[in-house]
């Protein structure tokens, strides 16, 4: 038999166990151009909660009794496709099912002689090129500059604010423990890092960790903390608006401070920013995040949860912040 999980309700606020249903259904077998896939390693990510929402974004949302789906490493171990062959790894968008049939089209194929497999779904996969892309195309980061990330001790913001490094600019992250702020300077690299649980005024928080203020802010969680960043930006500052999970789980979005005239004044960009925006970059960039990987300029952690049945528990979990870097369950 084959194990799925479906999304049983829309959550209202944060998810839950009860959110999600288990079945088995028989195992499937491939047809002619098709290949049989076993699910060996699965990506779980703050963006999926809006996709439990039913409302338009730039990805169809999950429908109430289907499959939810991620990245997800797989391995092919039957195979009627001449272009895929048995023992292949392959990553790409996939449903959450122990066994799955595919066409091979969206798949790519990966192999652990350079990296391991998880990695292509952290530092090599979707985090690493939404870190990269996201300062690329919209942050164009230079030398010298001010580099302010929230969510800095997650997946994505701990690759971004290493790229900052790389590229010669203060970096300064934001996250929420005194563990994650000595992860970051310690293992990242980070110049210097705000508790925003421990904090009062997180502008003024900013301004002293970021004396020349910020040219350009990787936000990942939106809210209040990206309220007090903007009151600190340059003139000509970018911000990558990356993600906004402290808002994913309110039933109605908060008003806020007004940006206008803050924009206005410092001729700020701000621009919204999903990687598959840039699908005919991933190439190049993951060349250059392999290459900083072999030069040993990029580190990574991992948070690994075993077992098919506990892939939402670990959704959930990035809810909490008991993730260290990128969350993966290995099935």
């Amino acid at each position: 038999m084959n194990k799925v999980i479906l999304l049983k309700n829309r959550p209202k606020a944060k998810p839950s166990l009860q959110d999600f249903d288990f079945i088995e259904e028989e195992k499937p077998q491939p047809k002619e151009g098709e290949i049989l896939l076993k699910t060996k390693y699965v990506s779980v990510d703050p963006y999926l909660r809006g996709r439990m929402r039913d409302e338009k974004s730039y990805i169809a949302p999950f429908e109430v009794g289907k499959p939810l789906e991620s990245g997800i490493i797989a391995e092919v171990i039957e195979t009627n496709n001449k272009n895929f062959q048995k023992g292949d790894f392959v990553n790409g968008m996939l449903q959450w099912k122990q066994f799955q049939t595919s066409n091979g089209n969206g798949l790519n194929k990966v192999d652990n002689k350079n990296a391991p497999l998880k990695a292509y779904l952290g530092v090599l996969g979707l985090t690493g090129l939404t870190a990269y892309l996201g300062l690329e195309k919209i942050g164009k980061l230079q030398k010298g500059e001010t580099l302010l990330v929230s969510g800095a001790a997650g997946a994505v913001g701990s690759v971004a604010g290493q790229i900052g490094k790389i590229k010669g600019c203060r970096v300064v992250g934001i996250a929420g423990s005194e563990e994650k702020i000595d992860r970051i300077q310690e293992k990242f690299g980070f110049d210097d890092a705000i508790n925003y649980k421990t904090t009062d005024n997180m502008k003024m928080a900013i301004a002293a960790a970021c004396p020349d203020g910020v040219d350009v802010y990787y936000d990942n969680v939106g809210g209040d903390i990206l309220d007090a960043a903007l009151q600190n930006m340059n003139k000509y500052g970018r911000v990558i608006n990356c993600g906004a999970i402290s808002l994913y789980n309110k039933s109605e979005i908060p008003t806020g401070p007004r940006v206008e005239t803050t924009l206005i004044k410092n001729s700020i960009l701000m621009q919204g920013f999903t990687v598959r925006d840039f699908v005919k970059d991933f190439g190049p960039a993951q060349q250059q995040l392999a290459k900083w990987m072999e030069a040993d300029k990029l580190e990574y952690m991992e948070t690994v949860v075993e077992g098919f049945e506990n892939i939402p528990q670990a959704f959930i979990d990035l809810f909490d912040g008991k993730n260290k870097g990128k969350m993966i369950v290995v099935v």
